[in-house]
């Protein structure tokens, strides 16, 4: 299935994408995207429940604000310099463990509202990233059974504000944070949809301009690793983000480095998984 939520911020409503491509409201169904739903089964349920009601659910109109692709989760876990050439770029060596940092969930957005560049930010960067949604509760899982606790995945823009996070002491959560730093979506795909989340090609364009343009294949710790390492430090809770780190191409990469300007247009996808447009606005 392909989840989406969509409506104002404050009345955001769930909805299912066809195969056919039509977006449907599943408000009827009763339960949002959130922890209650993954962890009661959602996913089976919903499935059964369409079989007999899809026909009855209103379509959602194409010019409908989507929201992010699940609710607010308990936690956003996100892995830093998990791909070769982005620690390559950023004169990092390899990390031998991943490299764990969280961010707020207070950051989550819709896959198409405007990013906003944060007071006094001169280096506001982007991240395309693959997002893991888990889907049962995963505590001290094996990488062999890592799978069995994913829901699916998601497009996920890491935005981060680079002198916040590497100038300003202390942990990388205050350059990650802000509001709208958090866009996930358009939709949550199930992982029966995917067939290999380690390789998947994953892009962003600024302005037009290609600059990140990878494959997943090239992440240091791969998702079944990346599930298990995560679940021997902390229970992770149906409905929580992984993200799974960003390839090469980011701002503070480039020579000379570049970093988000009110009215730059960010456009970024995973195959699969669909595409976000954002555009830079300044903290009013």
């Amino acid at each position: 299935m392909r989840l989406f939520r969509f409506g104002p911020a404050d009345n955001e409503q769930p909805g299912v994408e066809l195969p056919s491509g039509k977006r449907i409201s599943v408000a009827a169904f009763g339960h949002d995207y959130d922890e209650q739903f993954f962890a009661s089964g959602g996913l089976d349920r919903l499935a059964q429940w369409l079989q007999t009601n899809a026909d009855s659910c209103p379509e959602v109109d194409a010019s409908a604000r989507l929201a992010s692709c699940i609710k607010r989760p308990s936690k956003i876990v996100c892995v830093g310099l998990n791909y070769a050439k982005h620690a390559a770029e950023t004169n990092s060596p390899s990390p031998a463990e991943p490299i764990l940092f969280f961010k707020s969930t207070s950051a989550l957005c819709g896959p198409n509202d405007n990013v906003v560049i944060p007071k006094h930010s001169e280096k506001t960067d982007w991240e395309v990233e693959l997002a893991i949604v888990i889907g049962k509760k995963a505590t001290y899982v094996s990488t062999e059974d890592a799978l069995d606790y994913v829901a699916g995945y998601a497009l996920h823009n890491d935005y981060s504000e680079r002198a916040f996070q590497l100038e300003r002491g202390g942990q990388w959560v205050k350059g990650k944070s802000a509001d709208t730093f958090a866009p996930i979506g358009p939709v949550l795909v199930t992982k029966d949809e995917i067939a290999d989340p380690n390789n998947l090609h994953l892009w962003l364009d600024l302005n037009g301009e290609r600059l990140q343009d990878s494959n997943t294949n090239d992440m240091i710790f791969n998702v079944p690793t990346l599930v298990s390492y995560i679940s021997q430090f902390m229970s992770l809770l149906p409905g929580d983000v992984i993200s799974t780190g960003t390839p090469a191409g980011v701002g503070m990469g480039l020579k000379p480095p570049r970093f988000l300007q009110p009215g730059d247009v960010v456009r970024l996808g995973i195959e699969g998984l669909g595409e976000q447009q954002q555009t830079g606005e300044s903290y009013s």
